[in-house]
């Protein structure tokens, strides 16, 4: 293990999902930790606060609450340092409210949802993927979200790295939606030395302190962002606001605004969209999944290719922007998709949409507490193959 001047390890580990979120903030840069315990999400918070004395300028704060917890990573951002929360479930519910208003004063920052079984209270020691259309409407409005999901440790390092790099990029709250089983599972974890990651910062203002505009973005879609503290003079609201960042209540001001807020993921999607796939040049079925499923989903597969059945088998690494290009050429080529995930029933309703009728969409349905067991999804992949 190596460990240099600003606290961030290198090296092979063996660690939880949990942990590895916690390292993949700090090698990311993240110097500001806002949260309230939360199962299965404390061990996020409790990493940092162990970690964040060993990089010096490393800040957490317990809050009140989740509410305030979402907030006050909001202006830490604005103070120029790039800050995280986690959370659970009924934490999440709490976050939407500031969720938007990150959303429409272009604010970067993570959000960490390690997922258990609902709703309510429901089981906060047992795992659920039940909040993922919340990630996505969650807040109200017009708005587009960026949202990872990591199915093992190690990808809750690297993903963890990704969603800072997209949140510094496109100037916008991004969520790491993982799960309870990913979460508290330990595995081996590579941390390659800092210099062999790659970092996005924000852009920074620039111009001149008479002539800066919050919102002004010169043509493109996301603007530079001044720093509290730098000398130019900000604003920044939740109303619907000009260049200056000033309120302008207005049709005319809200349309473009709220335009640019959803083109700046959507004409990026090609950019900011991932997924993985295996035997799926054949395929007369698709085993569709995510997170912790994915992995049970893989093995169905490899288990009906062992009876002959032609399946293969697609992850969602991005779950929002959802991967519409490729599911709809896919949809077109097999017979049915079936997916796998910890509800009754949420991104299978982005799928069959997505699908348009080309191909039959099954749910291989879990209320949670648990995850599928391999005979559960063959199931349901021989109503359709039988």
């Amino acid at each position: 293990m190596n460990i240099n001047t600003k606290g961030v390890l290198s090296g092979t580990f063996f660690m939880s999902g949990d942990t590895a979120v916690a390292e993949g903030a700090i090698t990311a840069g993240c110097r500001f930790f806002a949260g309230y315990p939360i199962t299965p999400a404390t061990e996020v918070a409790e990493r940092i606060a162990e970690r964040f004395p060993e990089t010096e300028d490393g800040l957490y704060v317990q809050m009140e609450d989740e509410l305030g917890s979402m907030g006050a990573i909001l202006g830490s951002s604005w103070g120029g340092v790039k800050s995280m929360t986690a959370t659970s479930g009924p934490g999440f519910s709490l976050m939407m409210e500031n969720l938007g208003l990150g959303v429409m004063m272009e604010t970067p920052c993570v959000v960490c949802n390690v997922q258990r079984g609902g709703p309510s209270t429901g089981l906060p020691t047992l795992v659920g993927q039940q909040d993922m259309m919340q990630a996505r409407w969650g807040s109200h409005g017009d708005y587009e979200i960026i949202a990872l999901c990591p199915s093992s440790p190690q990808e809750c390092f690297d993903f963890t790295i990704d969603a800072f790099n997209l949140s510094e990029e496109y100037r916008t709250p991004v969520l790491l939606m993982t799960d309870e089983v990913v979460g508290h599972m330990y595995e081996r974890v590579e941390i390659p030395p800092p210099e062999k990651i790659h970092y996005v910062e924000r852009k920074r203002a620039k111009k001149g302190l008479k002539d800066f505009r919050s919102y002004s973005v010169n043509n493109g879609l996301v603007p530079s962002m001044a720093i509290a503290g730098d000398g130019y003079r900000i604003h920044v609201t939740g109303l619907t606001h000009d260049e200056r960042g000033y309120p302008d209540v207005t049709p005319e001001t809200h349309h473009p605004l709220v335009k640019r807020l959803v083109d700046k993921i959507r004409l990026n999607v090609d950019k900011i969209v991932r997924y993985e796939e295996k035997n799926t040049e054949d395929a007369e079925l698709i085993i569709l999944s995510y997170g912790i499923s994915s992995r049970i989903a893989e093995w169905a597969m490899l288990l009906a290719r062992e009876q002959g059945k032609k399946v293969g088998f697609f992850r969602l690494i991005t779950a929002w922007p959802f991967p519409e290009k490729r599911v709809r050429e896919l949809a077109a080529q097999v017979k049915g998709i079936v997916v796998v995930e910890i509800n009754m029933g949420q991104m299978v309703r982005e799928t069959e949409r997505v699908a348009g009728g080309r191909c039959e969409v099954l749910l291989a349905p879990n209320p949670g507490g648990r995850v599928h067991m391999p005979e559960e999804v063959l199931s349901v992949v021989e109503e359709i193959l039988p």
